[in-house]
């Protein structure tokens, strides 16, 4: 399977704040949706931030867990599905029919010890 983006991405109610913060720190820009915003440094994505209306910060390290997940963006999704599953992954959401982006889809997994991650990709 080629990766070829891998993207953090952070829940926050606040997509301009959060946003421009990572873009601040990594000397980047940002790609402004209604509920998604990608940070780009050197014109490569670099950090996604969607939206999250009723998201409550962690108290880490001895409260509430982490709330960010790995975007990986693959050429072929039936060959990095065929390769997670094969891994112990396991399908938490399938992807949407029609997708609700018009470029681009994604389906969500948990690795074997529940962390979630999505398999992203182009429509072309």
């Amino acid at each position: 399977m080629k990766i070829n983006h891998q993207i953090v991405v952070f829940d926050a109610s606040d997509l301009a704040a959060e946003s421009r913060f990572w873009a601040g720190v990594l000397g980047g820009t940002v790609d402004a949706e209604d509920d998604w915003h990608m940070v780009f440094v050197d014109r490569e994505p670099r950090v996604g931030v969607q939206l999250a209306p009723n998201h409550v910060p962690p108290e880490w390290p001895d409260g509430t867990p982490q709330q960010i997940h790995l975007d990986l963006w693959v050429d072929d999704i039936k060959e990095a599905h065929d390769e997670v599953m094969s891994l112990g992954a396991k399908v938490l959401k399938s992807a949407e029919d029609p997708p609700s982006e018009p470029h681009s889809n994604f389906q969500v997994y948990a690795d074997p010890a529940g962390h979630p991650f999505c398999l992203c990709w182009r429509i072309r």
